[in-house]
């Protein structure tokens, strides 16, 4: 979250908040953890009715557990908004999002029918394992995969879009070559036999017929093998440059003007320049020290 969360009020709020939005007590390991644990039960009650044979079967046990679930989350929810001081920023934000659609499906059951299969939503509140997991030390790394997304996008959208051309090229060849009787009844269907083939997947649900189409074939997969290492590549030269952004630091040496180096360097490389400005050289204090000692000795 991109907010800080805070308690309502000193008391039985403030530990409530504890419990639930953290997960440094044994409280709240547990909480979080029976939460996890009701959160796949309930998800597993909905796969298992979606399957013909069980609904028949368990169908109302089904609807009954489904029931309890949501009446369990509903007051997990109402508590979370009970112990928070500011509740409709945790609503606005991601998890808040996820827990009122985890409860409203199925209370819109009642009014709008086929609104049940919705609730599978209810699965990306497991995200909140990464807390019991302590995970958090993986969020920096999470950061420079993003940002790596982020400068490489522009890339990878221009790559896409060059592909996609590539496709729809090959697509009006196939289906100009190519018989109905062979898979190739439109352009879209021929688009989906060149996407396979250039990503070199080969379903075989359509597959070409004369010795023209297969040359193209050929050549379409070959040129699928050349491409498909150039988002990769683009990719991760933006990781390494982000890794490398985030290991050095652009400040220039006030000695020697040398601006490369760690961020947890205290001494310039080239020169042995205190980097730090704010602080005093510890050697500096050392020196000091060392003269007022041989003075107290004279």
């Amino acid at each position: 979250m991109s907010f800080q969360l805070t308690p309502g009020a000193e008391g039985l709020r403030t530990r409530l908040f504890h419990i639930i939005f953290e997960s440094d007590t044994p409280g709240a390991k547990a909480f979080d953890i029976a939460l996890i644990i009701a959160i796949l039960m309930s998800v597993a009650v909905i796969l298992l009715d979606s399957v013909d044979s069980y609904s028949e079967r368990y169908g109302h046990i089904f609807l009954y557990v489904e029931w309890v679930f949501t009446l369990l989350f509903t007051i997990e929810l109402a508590v979370r908004i009970y112990c928070l001081e500011r509740p409709f920023l945790y609503l606005k934000s991601f998890y808040g999002i996820v827990d009122l659609l985890a409860i409203l499906p199925t209370w819109l059951v009642l009014l709008v029918p086929g609104a049940h299969g919705l609730v599978i939503v209810r699965i990306l509140r497991v995200l909140r394992i990464f807390r019991i997991l302590r995970l958090m030390e993986f969020v920096g790394e999470a950061h420079l995969l993003i940002s790596a997304l982020k400068r490489s996008l522009r890339q990878i959208l221009l790559f896409f879009s060059s592909i996609m051309m590539v496709v729809m090229l090959f697509a009006a060849l196939m289906y100009t070559i190519e018989s109905p009787e062979a898979g190739f009844t439109s352009i879209p269907m021929s688009m989906y036999w060149a996407i396979v083939s250039m990503t070199t997947v080969g379903y075989g649900d359509i597959v070409p017929a004369t010795s023209v189409g297969k040359t193209i074939t050929v050549i379409l997969m070959l040129l699928g093998y050349s491409i498909i290492a150039v988002p990769t590549g683009v990719f991760s030269a933006q990781v390494i440059r982000s890794i490398r952004e985030d290991r050095y630091s652009e400040e220039a040496c006030p000695g020697c003007g040398h601006d490369h180096h760690e961020k947890r360097a205290r001494y310039c490389l080239r020169c042995g320049t205190w980097l730090d400005e704010e602080t005093e050289d510890p050697r500096k204090k050392s020196a000091k020290t060392g003269e007022d000692d041989e003075s107290l000795k004279q």
